[in-house]
């Protein structure tokens, strides 16, 4: 698989799992069924930064990227969705949750090999 076609992969898997993470938040927080007007304007953003990050090829999730695109209220709102929701995942996307940590728990590691080596 091509590097561009696994950053689109990357990319897709990102935005389905903050969606999914904001969709609990609403749910649980709004008591919306669709997204409250304010989770959906938070849903866009994520992603359209997604969507655009020149950096999708070499990090995994937006917590470890050494840039942070998001504007300072943004990044508090997806902040606070994530603290919410990320343990709370574990109950209603099991499989996602541990993908993600996974994933996390991968890229620092080569993170830090990276630095060793330099």
């Amino acid at each position: 698989m091509s590097d561009t076609k696994k950053a689109e992969e990357k990319r897709k898997k990102e935005i389905l799992v903050v969606g999914e993470m904001i969709r609990l938040y609403c749910r649980k927080n709004h008591g919306a069924g669709e997204l409250c007007p304010q989770c959906l304007e938070l849903f866009e953003y994520a992603k359209a930064r997604a969507e655009h990050c020149p950096f999708m090829e070499t990090k995994t999730f937006c917590s470890n990227c050494r840039v942070h695109c998001y504007k300072p209220q943004m990044r508090e709102k997806i902040k606070e969705v994530m603290r919410f929701s990320g343990p709370r995942m574990l109950l209603c996307h099991p499989g996602m949750a541990v993908w993600h940590v996974v994933c996390s728990i991968r890229e620092r590691n080569d993170a830090e090999r990276k630095k060793k080596k330099e």
